[in-house]
């Protein structure tokens, strides 16, 4: 398994090579290649699954230097809730290209070419070790989403595409700053130039400097969720970007956000993280995503903007999952953002569908598409009750997780938990009533069912969504370890104060003390 993530990590930019070397005039030979980069993409992420070992912290470790010089380094490894997400991004980095068959139809060389690129920068991500290594592959996302948005959007792309760069160029920026300080603070400790994230995060902070640096990642981080108020470049983006765009976008992007939270903040700036006034602000934030944007569903007349504004409220759960700091809280916000990925995005390629047929995203404009699109209808169903946490699905075990979280810190926020998940099940019931049911109007009686290729991008999406609502435990049991490594960094003594079973202690290894390979 030598050099295994940087295989990975370095898949899709071979394929991106590879389709340079396509001639422009064969559409039909860049498609096929495209799909089938994208797909051996997502079969390199497999062995990982195969080879992890649940009992051991970084794994796959490889490391060479960079810029020594600065003391940067090419530094790579994961742990379960990397490889989560790693395996996220390389299905729905898949899925996203074989949608884009026939709503693509210009200069696709550069489409599928932005994608294979954007799928280097969001496993990149998800495996440095390497703060300055992290924020190269951060930055790199935002260059191809821009494109994405930009060229193939909507009508009003560029307005969007300009807002999404904007707010998420001012959030990495002062997110480096947070990272410098850290930096520099190390050396002024030790005399080591370093941005080796394990280095950093046994260096001793004071509660003043881990209060600046949490408010400085805060703001990269949450623009990237997106929190509420920095939320409102989203669903002019999901609403502008191409289907696949808003896929991809929902389904992993906006991981980036939480990712950092739980990678970053929590164990690198423990003090701050816990700090009363800290969490109860990004609780309220969180619980005012949850309520205003499933609100603000219910009010809309665009299919599209309904599905980003929903997306909003459902990351609202996983931020306050996060700052419940305990193991149900995490886990469940771990699991919740995969469940995001799925159902989101399934209802993003459901959008897809109908507005290739019909060109239109209006609610007012469909109903009684059951009749003419029963497979597409039930599809639908299961897409809708996978994100309003119906159970047997996937969405209610990464809902009920939190909420077992969040009421052993506090009932109101477990009331507003609750209130987003009626208020969810309330905007997605008023969808399918909408859409759906009643007698259909003639444009939409004679539109087409779910061909075999659009079957085929959900097929994937439906067996996770009933294989995590029914035996999530293998989920579960891979995220542990990292749970417990974030909950005794920021809270030491937790497991044992709380007389739970401690997955730390299997191994002995230190909390918060990567192991190595």
């Amino acid at each position: 398994m030598d050099h295994i993530l940087s295989i990975v990590l370095f898949t899709p930019l071979a394929g991106l090579l590879v389709l340079l070397l396509i001639p422009s005039s064969n559409s039909r030979a860049i498609k096929i290649w495209a799909n089938i980069a994208s797909f051996i993409g997502f079969l390199v992420c497999l062995p990982l699954v195969a080879a992890f070992d649940r009992g051991k912290d970084f794994q796959f470790v490889e490391k060479a230097n960079w810029i020594p010089s600065i003391g940067a380094s090419y530094h790579l490894g994961i742990d379960g809730y990397s490889l989560l997400l790693i395996l996220l991004t390389g299905l729905l980095g898949f899925v996203s290209i074989l949608a884009s068959w026939s709503a693509i139809e210009e200069r696709l060389k550069e489409y599928y070419g932005c994608f294979l690129l954007l799928q280097t920068g969001m496993l990149g991500v998800f495996m440095a070790l390497d703060f300055l290594l992290f924020f190269v592959f951060w930055e790199l996302v935002l260059v191809p989403m821009y494109f994405i948005i930009a060229i193939w959007g909507g009508q009003r792309r560029i307005y969007a595409a300009i807002k999404f760069i904007i707010y998420t160029l001012v959030g990495s920026v002062l997110m480096l700053l947070g990272i410098l300080t850290l930096y520099y603070e190390h050396y002024r400790q030790l005399h080591i130039l370093s941005f080796d994230i394990q280095r950093l995060m046994a260096t001793p902070l004071s509660p003043g400097l881990q209060w600046w640096v949490f408010w400085a990642f805060f703001l990269g981080f949450a623009v990237k969720v997106p929190m509420f108020p920095l939320h409102t470049w989203l669903p002019d983006a999901h609403t502008e970007a191409p289907t696949a765009g808003s896929v991809i976008l929902a389904s992993v992007l906006l991981k980036m956000g939480t990712y950092g939270f739980l990678r970053f903040s929590l164990p690198l700036l423990p003090d701050a993280a816990k700090n009363p006034t800290v969490v109860q602000i990004m609780a309220a934030l969180s619980m005012i995503a949850i309520v205003y944007c499933a609100l603000v569903c219910l009010m809309q007349k665009d299919w599209k903007k309904l599905i980003a504004y929903s997306s909003v409220s459902h990351l609202g759960f996983c931020t306050l999952g996060i700052f419940a700091l305990n193991p149900a809280g995490i886990a469940g916000s771990i699991l919740q953002q995969i469940n995001h990925g799925i159902s989101t995005g399934m209802l993003f390629l459901i959008v897809g569908i109908v507005y290739e047929r019909r060109h239109t995203r209006e609610i007012a404009e469909y109903g009684g598409l059951l009749r003419a699109m029963p497979v597409f209808t039930i599809v639908f169903l299961i897409a809708a009750l996978s994100s309003m946490g119906m159970p047997p699905l996937n969405g209610f075990i990464g809902e009920i997780t939190i909420l077992q979280g969040v009421f052993q810190v506090s009932l109101w926020w477990a009331a507003a938990v609750v209130a987003g998940i009626a208020l969810g099940a309330a905007y997605l019931i008023w969808l399918f009533q909408r859409t759906m049911l009643g007698e259909p109007a003639p444009k939409n009686a004679s539109l087409r069912d779910l061909t075999p290729r659009e079957i085929a991008v959900f097929a994937p999406l439906l067996v996770l969504v009933f294989w995590i609502g029914l035996y999530p435990k293998p989920f579960f049991a891979v995220m542990e370890r990292s749970v417990a490594q974030i909950v005794e960094r920021v809270q030491p003594g937790y497991y044992a104060a709380h007389n739970l079973p401690n997955p730390l202690a299997a191994t002995g290894a230190a909390a918060g003390a990567p192991s190595g390979q």
